[in-house]
Formats: structure tokens, C-alpha cells, sequence
């Protein structure tokens, strides 16, 4: 590909599309109320997961663009977990069947900051109040800087099947850059004690375009990392948004490298890890070939939603906590963003949901289209039209970003069938971008393509 086109979409400002349309299109016509209805109407044992959400960290990476508030004291937390199990506990009495949970994810911040006993109590809560398989996927963030031996052996107990621990980079000028100093020597401490606790499933977060960031740099951290045997790697681009996330503003802009050198640092930590017997899974993620997510690419049942590539079927799923998304069959509800007001809500008895989308036709079929490009690299627009009752020359013949996409080789495009070559994969989320009918009119910045 010539290096004004891979410049031209990699500098892309897009969503992530994790889901369709993107939370900034989140409106306040979807109320508490309108929540409570939908959950109303769920049938009987349908399949949902859960996503708790845990907004604390010890100390704040500058990097990070997550909802989250610091703390040194316990307090707050407890106060906040009291708040948590109380929405728990209302979303349930709204239920008029037990939903069946295969999914439970626990994210943040930092969950694990919460007491070891603490977590036990919390997932005996969500076994109380759903129906949780007994093979279901319970995962957990995890900060290696800050896991105890003690939770260690409470996640254990508590039946979680997954973790993903953030490494970032390994590199100490990095680390420093970000406000994040990790040694691998901690994080391989974390492993082998959750791996001692029964905990399977390990998965390594890290990122590129940091400041000060090599493609040297990134390939000793993947080459640290392997050393830990993970199953899976989730390898996103930094997105630098300091008008959203303040924090952000005290990273030297000067250091981080540009468009160029991160598709450079993208494409050596891929082949590292493909050179290693990892397949990619769609855009940024990376599994051994006995995995789940490999085995759901193979068979085309891969899918997308907030926590990026998972094998969850499901298309309901419930959000708990201060600024928690969740989706049900009718549209997306996010809860209040600020803690205060959150606990505050629910303290009261109210559910804490206070914007979110209502799905049109228009927008399942164009989410389902988005889906299929995001994880198979390719979409027969024909039958997806097809299973939602439209006509393919509807949405090709409206989507003029093809045309462009086609001319630069980004795409080709057979019949119905939009595919999208191995070259211009890293490029993924452009292609996408054809079929969204709001892009660039949300107002807000969205991170680089690449």
C-alpha cells in the first residue's frame, strides 16, 4: 500500500465500533424508566451477561481513557460496592424471569481493589440474583502492580475463568512517559499466583503509539510477555483525546511517535506474535489456535461488543455501575457517569440509567454489517440485507466511501460481497466507517485508525 494512503486512513479520527451507533450518538430520551420497561419485557431464561463496573485505581496512568477516580482510602470503595449490589438487586426485581448468565465481565479502574472477601461477597450476589452457568466465563481487569496474593486466591474461589492484565510496555522510559512503572518481574509474580489459584484463561494488554515508544521497544515487551505463556493479547493503538481525558495533557505530545511509526510498531508486534503461532482475531487481538476466539473466527461466529472480541453470543447485556453501558434488545441504556450522583440514584431506589439509544431498522442492520466487516474482514451485504427485509442496492449504492475505499485498493468488492485484502486490514475500522450513517456528525474526537 503507497505511504500516502496508509497516512491518509490510518490518520483517521473513527470510533472503535465495539458497538453501532457509538455512545456519543447516547441521548437523554432513554430514562431510568424506559430502562425499566425494557427489562420488563425480557422472556423467560433469555441468555444475558453482566458488566460490572469498578471506577478506582490507586494511582492514574496518564494514558488512560477509562472512567475512573483516585483513591488511597477504602471508604469510598465501600461505599461505592454498597451502591453496586443495591443496583444489582433493583435490576433483578425488574426482571420478570431469571435471565441465564454465560458472561461476567468486571472492569474499570481497578477491580481487584476492592477486599478479597469483599469479591467473593459480589459474585455470590450475581449467582443469587441470576441463573449463572456453571461453565460461564467469569473475567476480570487486573493491575499487576497492586493484586495480592490474597485476591489472588479470591478469584480463584469465586469461579473466575478469566483475567486480562495490563502490561502496556515494559519499556522504563515508557513507563515513566505514562506515569506507569511496572517491572516484569511483578507481573510474572501476578501470573503465576492467579495460575497457582486456578485461573486458566491469562490475556496481556498492551499498547502502541505511547511517548517515546520503538518498534525495538515494542518487540522486547512482546518478547517479555511471551515468556508468560498468555493465551490471548489485546494490542491497542494509544488514543490521545486530552480534550476529553485532562489527564492526558501531561504527556509530551512531542514524543509520541506519528501515523507512520505506530503502523511500524502494529506491524512488529504482529509479527512477533504470528511468528510465535498466534492467529489475529480481527483488528487487535491476538489467540493460540486451540483458543475460543480462534475457533469462533474459524466458524464465523466471532463477534463484537464493549469489551472488545469475545465469543458471547448473547445480545443482551446488563451494565452495572457508575457510567456502565448495556445493551438490550431494544437499544443501549449507560448508566450516570458520576459516582456521587450514581449511588445517589440508587440509594433512592431508582435505576441509574440516565441516556442510552433506541435501535431503529436502519441502525440493527447497519450494526450487524459493521459487526461482520470488524471480525471476518468481509460481509455478504446481500444476506445480511436479506435478514433484515432490505435490498442490498440500498445500502451499496448509498455508500459512496466504497466507491473510494475500492479505488485505493482498501476493499474489493464482488457482487454483494465487500471484503477487505490482508494489506488493508490494520485499516479495518475505515472500511466500516462506509456503512455508518452518522460518522462525523457526534462532534466528538475519536481515536486514530491506526
Amino acid at each position: 500500500m503507497r505511504d500516502e494512503l496508509r497516512a491518509r486512513y490510518g490518520d483517521e479520527r473513527l470510533p472503535r465500533y465495539t458497538s453501532y451507533p457509538a455512545s456519543p450518538h447516547f441521548s437523554g430520551d432513554v430514562t431510568s424508566a424506559v430502562y425499566a420497561s425494557w427489562l420488563s419485557t425480557l422472556p423467560q431464561r433469555a441468555d444475558a451477561s453482566l458488566y460490572l463496573h469498578v471506577p478506582f485505581c490507586r494511582s492514574m496512568c496518564w494514558y488512560c481513557g477509562c472512567h475512573t477516580t483516585i483513591t488511597q482510602h477504602d471508604a469510598p470503595i465501600d461505599a461505592y460496592l454498597t451502591a453496586l449490589r443495591r443496583e444489582i438487586d433493583l435490576v433483578a426485581t425488574r426482571l420478570v424471569h431469571p435471565l441465564q448468565v454465560r458472561h461476567v465481565h468486571f472492569g474499570g479502574g481497578t477491580p481487584t481493589i476492592m477486599a478479597p472477601d469483599a469479591f467473593g461477597d459480589l459474585v455470590a450476589l450475581l449467582r443469587s440474583r441470576f441463573v449463572v452457568a456453571s461453565d460461564a466465563e467469569i473475567a476480570v481487569e487486573i493491575d499487576p502492580r497492586t493484586l495480592s496474593p490474597e485476591m489472588s486466591e479470591a478469584i480463584g474461589e469465586a469461579g473466575v475463568t478469566r483475567v486480562s492484565l495490563g502490561v502496556q510496555s515494559f519499556d522504563p522510559s515508557v513507563q515513566r512517559a505514562i506515569r506507569r512503572e511496572q517491572s516484569f518481574d511483578r507481573t510474572a509474580q501476578a501470573v503465576d499466583h492467579l495460575r497457582t489459584a486456578g485461573v486458566d484463561g491469562i490475556n496481556l494488554d498492551l499498547i502502541y503509539g505511547l511517548p517515546h515508544q520503538t518498534v525495538a521497544s515494542c518487540v522486547e515487551t512482546v518478547r517479555l510477555c511471551l515468556k508468560l505463556l498468555p493465551d490471548r493479547f489485546a494490542v491497542f493503538g494509544y488514543a490521545h483525546v486530552p480534550t476529553f481525558k485532562k489527564h492526558q495533557c501531561r504527556i509530551d505530545e512531542g514524543a509520541l511517535p506519528e501515523g507512520g511509526a505506530r503502523q511500524a510498531q502494529a506491524d512488529a508486534i504482529a509479527t512477533v506474535l504470528l511468528a510465535a503461532g498466534y492467529r489475529r482475531i480481527g483488528l487487535d487481538h491476538y489467540a493460540r489456535p486451540e483458543d475460543d476466539l480462534a475457533r469462533a473466527q474459524n466458524d464465523g461466529t466471532l463477534r463484537r461488543n464493549f469489551q472488545g472480541y469475545t465469543t458471547d453470543p448473547s445480545d443482551v447485556l446488563l451494565g452495572f455501575g457508575a457510567s456502565a453501558i448495556g445493551r438490550l434488545p431494544q437499544g443501549y441504556v449507560q448508566n450516570e457517569t458520576a459516582i456521587r450522583s450514581y449511588a445517589e440514584r440508587v440509594a433512592l431506589g431508582e435505576l441509574a440509567a440516565v441516556k442510552g439509544y433506541a435501535l431503529t431498522g436502519d441502525d440493527r442492520l447497519r450494526a450487524d454489517l459493521i459487526e461482520r466487516v470488524m471480525c471476518d474482514f468481509a460481509v455478504d451485504v446481500g444476506r445480511v440485507c436479506r435478514a433484515h427485509g432490505r435490498n442490498p442496492g440500498e445500502i451499496l449504492h448509498a455508500a459512496p466511501r466504497l466507491t473510494n475505499l475500492e479505488a485505493d485498493g482498501l476493499v474489493r468488492i464482488n457482487g454483494n460481497v465487500v471484503s477487505v485484502p490482508r494489506e488493508a486490514r490494520p485499516f479495518v475500522r475505515s472500511v466500516a466507517a462506509a456503512f455508518d450513517a452518522y460518522l462525523g456528525t457526534s462532534g466528538r474526537t475519536h481515536s486514530r485508525a491506526v
